[in-house]
């Protein structure tokens, strides 16, 4: 307790500074921002900013960008609520009840529990990654390379069986990231690999391109395609906090929400967004009139609202103590680590602890600032969601363009994210998710680099994987998942809760 009060003191001296405060107050202006923008996510966005991120220190540069990321998702329940679009997915559930409260003139008291059951989660979820933090990485450091090519491809199976539609689709495109991370020079002889004798693929595909044109570029491509019809909500939005009776009726759906979202987002592979489906399903069951949900119930937004909160940052815990990404935001985290010399993994906690506990304080304090941002901007939402979409998307493919080309100056890099667009926005119209190839990508060269280790170690003897519990006990894992998710049963219950 003594350890954990003095690593938390750490983490507040270094997210108090003026320069984080800052960073912290940007990341959550700009997630809100393209939360309650439809069309443009935190997986498009992050990838647009990572270039921006080159000037500032690693833990300033991540403590922005983790803001990006939970303030989307406050953003996301704000659209959901006023305007039916869901600006995120994690925001689907939240539409339902939210919207409906919406039209009865209850838009405050909704956004008003949205915002507070967030922020309960937010908080809990911070002292669980801080009680979690060190136990897991003392576990974390009793693992070789033997342990963590074990661990990556469990990470990379956990992705298979949390991804929407095609198990196969899905499995081929982690493959395809996996296959691209190996172009360049090769890691021990320095051979050029798959280069096709072109000098600029020698240093290999930089994540920044490759991220910005499967998820930035492609996106405003998917949007373009098909013209939205914002149904904004015309009655005002009234109190924005809930009286004696609405807290009544939320607080034991936000404790529960809570608990569901922080226990499913450890989990690799994207858990966070089962967090609020979980437990908009677990209320239904357990209220009195079930019949009230999707009628403008105030604990289906309380409890997925507090559900997604919990996830959306408990999802950093694989990340920050076992290097590993739960989903395709994490991914770009890693990307971002790995750009600013960083290792993700066990070592982050011992190496940087100023970083890592510095990340962990952010977390409480981004979401304090989240309340301050959210609730009294209200109006300037409201406003912001009558833009159309067409005069936003220029805008984007510009700052694009300006961002990529500022990493390198290479006009090669700008070519390449016009080429990774259209071979994205081709992968989603044949139904292929790119996320699960983001994190094929970054974990492929970190596979190869264990893999090729273990085997030196064990003189190439393949062996080692099974003859050490640890790595043969995380193979097991993976392997029963997906004979799991390949059941015909299990199959159907999954398609089931990603089309609801």
């Amino acid at each position: 307790m003594g350890d954990l009060l003095s690593n938390l003191s750490l983490g507040f001296g270094v997210a108090l500074s003026l320069q984080n405060l800052f960073l912290a107050f940007l990341g959550c202006l700009v997630g809100t921002l393209i939360g309650v923008l439809p069309g443009v996510g935190p997986i498009a966005t992050i990838a647009m900013l990572l270039p921006i991120t080159f000037g500032f220190d690693p833990t300033g540069a991540l403590i922005m960008l983790a803001g990006i990321y939970y303030g989307a998702q406050y953003g996301g329940s704000t659209t959901a609520i006023l305007v039916n679009i869901p600006g995120e997915a994690t925001s689907v559930v939240t539409a339902l009840d939210g919207h409906e409260m919406a039209r009865q003139g209850r838009a405050g008291v909704a956004l008003g529990i949205a915002a507070i059951g967030s922020f309960f989660a937010g908080t809990v979820a911070t002292l669980v990654i801080a009680a979690l933090g060190a136990p897991l990485t003392k576990l974390a450091l009793i693992f070789g390379p033997t342990e963590y090519f074990s661990l990556m491809v469990m990470g990379l199976v956990f992705a298979v069986v949390l991804a929407r539609g095609s198990i196969l689709k899905a499995i081929a495109m982690i493959l395809v990231g996996v296959l691209l991370s190996t172009v360049g020079l090769d890691l021990e002889t320095g051979e050029e690999r798959m280069t096709f004798g072109l000098p600029f693929l020698s240093d290999g595909i930089d994540f920044a391109v490759l991220a910005m044109g499967i998820f930035g570029i492609a996106e405003i491509m998917r949007n373009l395609d098909h013209t939205e019809h914002r149904d904004v909500v015309r009655q005002a939005i009234g109190r924005l906090l809930p009286n004696k009776e609405d807290f009544k009726q939320s607080y034991k759906p936000v404790m529960r929400g809570t608990l569901i979202g922080a226990i499913l987002g450890i989990l690799p592979g994207n858990g966070a967004v089962l967090g609020p489906f979980a437990s908009y399903t677990l209320e239904k069951k357990i209220a009195k009139d079930p019949r009230r949900f999707g009628r403008g119930a105030i604990e289906g937004v309380a409890g997925p609202e507090s559900a997604n909160n919990a996830g959306a940052q408990t999802s950093f815990i694989p990340l920050l103590t076992l290097g590993i990404p739960p989903n395709a935001v994490m991914a770009l985290m890693v990307g971002a680590m790995t750009i600013h010399g960083i290792i993700p993994g066990p070592q982050v906690m011992t190496k940087n602890p100023t970083l890592f506990w510095g990340m962990i304080a952010s977390m409480w304090v981004g979401n304090l600032m989240l309340l301050v941002i959210n609730l009294p901007m209200i109006g300037l939402w409201v406003r912001l969601l009558k833009v159309p979409y067409r005069l936003l998307f220029p805008a984007i493919l510009m700052f694009c363009c300006i961002g990529i080309y500022s990493i390198n100056s290479l006009p090669t890099d700008v070519m390449f994210i016009a080429l990774f667009g259209l071979v994205g926005y081709t992968l989603i119209k044949f139904g292929f998710e790119p996320a699960p190839m983001l994190l094929g990508f970054v974990l492929g060269k970190l596979m190869e680099e264990n893999l090729r280790r273990a085997l030196i170690l064990s003189r190439g003897s393949l062996e080692t994987f099974i003859e050490r519990p640890v790595s043969a006990g995380l193979l097991a894992v993976a392997a029963l998942l997906l004979i799991v998710a390949l059941l015909p049963s299990i199959r159907k219950g999954r398609d089931e809760v990603f089309t609801e």
